[in-house]
């Protein structure tokens, strides 16, 4: 059955209006759906629905609804991924995987070797793809829930808010490091902050100014790793570590 997205705000006990133009076009043009037929909606906050479209116009309209409890909900260990913003739209490409790997939330983070700059204008068109991306990738890996993606922040505005997790993480190419499996030995951390550096690697004043903050620097092997690969690595290894 065919599945698609509609925000919480948009959903009551009696109905669903699905009013995103991209979606709507997606339902009536592209599969060619019709009253009467069923259809799968999921909030990005762990709810799903079964319904039937009453109404498929400028806007599609669902209704006879049935909650379906979903087959996997959201985990217990909510893990928050900062990453240095890399060139390109390679970005796209993090929050796509980061996605389908179940991250909680991605901030995008500028730290001192980071040469991406983005005016206001930029800023708004970036953040709201990502958002999108992030909605895309979720309803193809079948997830209920959808990561949030913050405004860009730096690694001082970041570290103000690193107080609300257990665990901080900070891979890094110098100085000494932890192995992540001796880490996820000694114990099992239910919120996790890990910030992923830029190519160039974080500089040893942002290392220190993190450790301060209490995160462990920790290595991903002997390799250097692009950003994108870093960021699905750790998250992999966490995921697989905790089944």
């Amino acid at each position: 059955m065919q599945r698609f997205y509609c925000p919480p705000q948009n959903i009551t006990n009696e109905e669903i209006i699905i009013v995103d133009p991209q979606e709507v076009r997606h339902m009536k043009n592209s599969l060619r759906l019709r009253q009467g037929d069923k259809v799968n909606i999921f909030d990005g906050m762990g709810s799903e629905y079964h319904g039937r479209i009453k109404e498929i116009s400028s806007k599609v309209v669902i209704n006879d609804l049935v909650v379906i409890m979903p087959s996997s909900g959201r985990d217990v260990q909510k893990i928050t991924i900062a990453c240095a913003i890399p060139k390109n739209s390679r970005m796209d490409d993090i929050i796509d995987k980061l996605t389908q790997l179940r991250v909680d939330r991605v901030i995008p983070l500028i730290t001192e070797r980071v040469i991406v700059k983005l005016n206001k204008r930029k800023l708004a068109i970036r953040l709201a793809r990502w958002k999108k991306i992030a909605i895309s990738a979720a309803k193809q890996s079948q997830q209920s829930a959808v990561p949030s993606i913050d405004n860009i922040a730096d690694i001082k505005s970041l570290l103000a808010l690193s107080s609300n997790y257990q665990l901080k993480l900070i891979p890094t190419l110098e100085g000494e490091r932890k192995e992540l499996n001796q880490i996820f030995r000694e114990s099992n951390y239910k919120s996790i902050l890990i910030l992923i550096g830029p190519e160039g690697d974080f500089t040893k004043e942002e290392v220190s100014l993190c450790r301060d903050y209490g995160f462990i620097p920790v290595s991903l092997g002997e390799s250097v790793l692009r950003v994108e690969t870093a960021a699905v690595a750790i998250l992999s290894f966490i995921r697989l570590s905790s089944i």
